[in-house]
């Protein structure tokens, strides 16, 4: 289920030239490395060494977010955390990753366990805790079935305040579908406890904007999943997350076969007929967990899914290119090119974004 995004967000605004003596707001923008992908901060300020400072801050709260929260690499939390699960034993964490777990047992009890962060062992069976992609035959179809055997869920984690354990040796966490959405929320609370009140934050295609590029909202436009070019740009509003689960920038290839790093819980194996899932919500860690579970419900369930996650801006490509959206996000969105079909979806959804 871990999985980088797959759109390339370009944004249509203008860049401006940046000067020492530059009177009134500008664009000022930086690029960091994090979490594997490159990340940018861009602000519309009057404010560059307020921006320069609160960027240093993020780059050393994500550093740090970083190595906490691999599930595989190093000995942080994450790794420690799962070590305790697998022996039975319990363990002492912060109460930022009790906060992050407890946030993610939760969406994945209200995806109906399409998003299952618990399933660490089954991602690393795929080959997908590697930085680099894998090779060979897939995993042989008795090894999938004895992880899913064992169940590991969300619900089998026990919080005793900060000391957590699991009912299941089986449990291993992979914040990969998760992490990057509370993450990108936190950098713009940051931002704008450093004053920088118009920002967008983009990591790797997955990003959070505060206030506006002045008179206008924040514009994006979308890359197409199958092709090259833009799909479609929507303006973004103060306080939204666009967050973005696809099949294509990550996956194994053997004998001609393609498999998805976005594994399916239910069937231990990648998912199937849909190219990307995208949620907008003001809460970036639950629009990182619907994208996941949204891809994995696919064309047939993810009107259901969407509404019990209390989703209405979400739109679904498929493998034949079929776009599908809520009504709310076909209100909002611009095409920019032609397309084999457009589905809007009835809203199920009583939830507000």
């Amino acid at each position: 289920m871990r999985r980088r995004s797959l759109f390339r967000w370009v944004f249509l605004t203008a860049t401006l030239t940046l000067a020492a003596c530059a009177r009134g707001p500008a664009d000022y923008q930086q690029t960091l490395l994090v979490f594997g992908t490159l990340l940018e901060v861009k602000a519309f300020t009057d404010k560059p060494d307020e921006f320069h400072r609160a960027v240093t801050d993020l780059d050393q709260t994500f550093q740090r977010m970083h190595r906490q929260w691999h599930a595989w690499k190093g000995e942080g939390e994450l790794v420690r955390l799962n070590r305790a699960f697998a022996a039975g034993e319990a363990l002492l964490i912060s109460t930022e990753l009790v906060e992050l777990l407890r946030q993610s047992q939760h969406y994945a009890k209200l995806s109906d366990g399409l998003f299952n962060p618990a399933i660490g062992r089954l991602i690393g069976l795929w080959g997908f805790h590697s930085d680099e992609p894998p090779g060979g035959p897939p995993p042989a179809m008795n090894q999938i079935q004895g992880l899913l055997d064992t169940a590991p869920s969300m619900e089998d984690i026990r919080f005793s305040g900060n000391r957590l354990s699991s009912a299941n040796p089986s449990v291993a966490i992979d914040l990969g579908a998760f992490a990057k959405g509370y993450a990108l929320n936190l950098a713009i609370q940051r931002l704008r406890e450093f004053g920088i009140d118009n920002a967008i934050v983009n990591a790797g295609g997955d990003l959070c904007v505060s206030g506006s590029h002045g008179d206008r909202p924040w514009i994006i436009g979308i890359r197409h999943p199958q092709g090259e070019g833009v799909i479609a740009s929507v303006g973004i509003t103060d306080g939204e997350c666009v967050l973005t689960s696809g099949n294509y920038e990550r996956y194994r290839e053997y004998d001609g076969i393609r498999y998805a790093h976005i594994l399916d819980p239910r069937s231990g194996y990648p998912v199937e007929h849909v190219a990307s899932a995208t949620a907008i919500s003001h809460e970036g860690a639950l629009a990182d967990a619907a994208a996941t579970a949204l891809s994995v419900a696919g064309p047939g369930a993810w009107e259901k899914t969407a509404a019990r996650m209390g989703l209405t801006q979400v739109m679904l490509v498929d493998e034949k290119g079929r776009v599908y959206l809520t009504p709310e996000m076909g209100q909002r969105i611009e095409f920019q090119q032609a397309l084999p079909e457009v589905i809007i979806g009835v809203s199920e959804s009583d939830g507000s974004m």
